[in-house]
């Protein structure tokens, strides 16, 4: 990625993990989500695990939303096709603008690691209250393609010819 010559602003951030079976002891992809934020030089604000349910997921992502303090939400689960995934229809709702090409650009660069099976991915991002939201899925191989491929160049101030760090509200 091309760099321009300005200072690194690191961002506020927060994770969320959607999962039915993790627990904080075993959640191993916002582990891996929040490692990489703070190796990238952002502050980890929140962090949360719900259940896979649409309630609880508007209820953590609509709070972090209203809050100054976070600039970005970084959620992982419940992308996928089986009957209790529903982190689209939670959240997809809540954005004041979707990414469109998010979805389609972790679908292309997945591809070449697990194959046709890229397309039961759901991921998708948005904007809401000038909050960045990204949804994962909830493998630690998917988190750390989206993280390294796609997230942290975006949240990058430097990252030329643009990035979504200077869309986010500054209030923090």
């Amino acid at each position: 990625m091309a760099h321009h010559d300005t200072d690194f602003q690191p961002l506020a951030l927060a994770v969320l993990t959607v999962s039915d079976t993790r627990t904080p002891d075993n959640d191993t992809s916002g582990d891996l989500l929040a490692d990489r934020a703070r190796q990238a030089g952002h502050e980890m604000v929140a962090r949360d695990l719900v259940r896979d349910d649409i309630y609880q997921l508007r209820r953590v992502v609509s709070a972090w939303i209203a809050d100054p303090a976070v600039q970005v939400v970084l959620v992982t689960g419940g992308t996928g096709f089986s009957g209790r995934d529903s982190t689209p229809e939670a959240l997809g709702v809540l954005f004041d603008k979707e990414v469109l090409g998010f979805g389609e650009l972790f679908r292309q660069v997945s591809l070449d690691e697990i194959g046709p099976s890229t397309i039961q991915s759901r991921c998708l991002a948005g904007v809401a209250n000038r909050t960045l939201i990204f949804c994962l899925p909830g493998s630690n191989n998917a988190c750390a393609t989206g993280w390294d491929k796609i997230i942290a160049n975006q949240l990058d101030s430097r990252t030329r010819p643009c990035n979504f760090a200077g869309l986010v509200r500054r209030e923090v």
